[in-house]
């Protein structure tokens, strides 16, 4: 998004150094980032979607804004965008690809800085569960089992997820935490902006909020995990579907 008075949103440019950023100037520029621009452009997909709902706003999307208002931890008091990256890559140690968020929202607070991650969704799933992403002769020391291990260790899980939690879910949590102690955060979020009137991949996020002893309510920030250095805090909004014709 351009400068005019909005959050402003920007890209990483290739052949850059990690912290030199081009600014877009509408939801276009974000079709180039995608791993497939053609397909993932589509209307109504989330990646389209997304683009169009936050590009149109001054500030949050109203239904975050709402969401991150009626929240009491000091922490998430008064926050307010800074800056929108989108398609930022977070990696993981261990076996598979760095973590692809859709939106790293860097916001603020009256306590300080807060790292968000956004994962659209519409139709789409929170991609495998564990149990789909393990071999059944995995060994400890298997790629996958590392990354999974310092993925728990990040987010402060100490029992063994169920092999039916999303790692999409547990990638996006982590990115949040680990930017956050980047930028010296206050508070991290993961943020699920879903365009699904009939809520599809709900259940999935509160399998995941489980975790962390926590019942999800639609639209209701919760914390997850205060006792990390970095607090995390977990939301699903439920974005306008204007923006799915967009």
């Amino acid at each position: 998004m351009a400068q005019h008075g909005r959050i402003n949103v920007g890209h990483r440019r290739e052949n850059t150094l990690p912290g030199i950023f081009a600014f877009t100037s509408g939801p276009q520029d974000w079709q180039a980032l995608l791993a497939d621009p053609v397909k993932h452009w589509e209307t109504g997909k989330s990646a389209r979607t997304l683009a169009y709902s936050w590009e149109a706003q001054n500030g949050f999307p109203p239904e975050v804004a709402d969401s991150f208002a009626q929240c009491d931890d000091e922490p998430l008091k008064n926050i307010t965008p800074i800056l929108a990256v989108p398609e930022f890559t977070v990696s993981l140690p261990g076996r598979g690809h760095p973590s692809q968020n859709d939106i790293f929202v860097l916001a603020r607070s009256s306590s300080g800085p807060v790292s968000i991650m956004v994962e659209g969704k519409f139709e789409e799933s929170f991609d495998r569960t564990l149990d789909g992403s393990r071999k059944p002769d995995s060994s400890p020391n298997s790629g996958k089992n590392k990354r999974l291990s310092f993925l728990r260790r990040t987010l402060g899980i100490t029992t063994v997820p169920p092999g039916s939690v999303r790692s999409q879910l547990l990638h996006r949590a982590a990115s949040a935490v680990i930017t956050g102690k980047q930028y010296r955060a206050v508070a991290s979020v993961v943020l699920i902006h879903s365009f699904s009137q009939e809520r599809i991949g709900w259940s999935d996020y509160q399998v995941f909020t489980r975790l962390f002893g926590v019942e999800a309510e639609e639209g209701r920030v919760h914390r997850l995990n205060g006792n990390l250095k970095v607090p995390l805090y977990g939301v699903w909004v439920v974005g306008n579907p204007f923006f799915l014709q967009s």
